[in-house]
């Protein structure tokens, strides 16, 4: 005999969602939540992060190694992403839902995370280099992120990335440059 089930239901990703998404094959919804300021979707699958937009449009596919972190912000309930480009950070508001999605973002930008290091590289600069493995293929991709106003071309930095991705490499067994 079987107890019925006090938990409430799960919400369901909408079909035109679904659909917009398009997901390979062995790719999967993991979580996903309604953004409070444009309306439209952001969900985590296996492989990435997207967005779709209130008219059904997927404006963002971006997989969890171009993902540089997530800041979760209870009071505002508002998800931060930063991207390892640089480029803007993603920003949604989820109020009123019950969602793991700041769990997801986190454990999915973690899985991806081979092996990293910090580098000091002087006085209130600083970089991280990592491995980070493309969940979708497997591959792993030696990745460098610098703070601002760090300059790749500088010498000095292009010295202690290179000596730091060496050992990295080195460590997981890929092939030194």
């Amino acid at each position: 005999m079987r107890l019925p089930s006090r938990r409430a239901p799960r919400p369901q990703l909408p079909p035109e969602v679904l659909s917009a998404l398009d997901l390979p094959h062995r790719d999967r919804v993991l979580s996903f939540a309604t953004d409070d300021n444009h309306g439209g979707h952001v969900v985590a699958s296996t492989w990435a992060l997207s967005y779709v937009t209130t008219a059904g449009e997927l404006a963002l596919r971006k997989p969890w190694h171009l993902v540089d972190a997530g800041s979760w912000q209870p009071e505002a309930a508002t998800l931060t992403v930063t991207w390892t480009d640089g480029t803007r950070p993603g920003q949604w508001t989820f109020r009123d839902q019950q969602t793991l999605l700041p769990e997801t973002v986190r454990e999915r930008v973690q899985a991806s995370v081979v092996l990293s290091t910090r580098l000091v590289l002087g006085e209130r600069r600083t970089g991280r280099v990592a491995i980070r493995q493309d969940l979708a293929t497997r591959e792993l991709i030696p990745q460098t992120v610098l703070a601002r106003r760090v300059r790749a071309d500088d010498p000095d930095v292009r010295v202690q990335v290179e000596a730091a991705l060496a050992d990295l490499r080195d460590q997981v067994g890929l092939p030194p440059l």
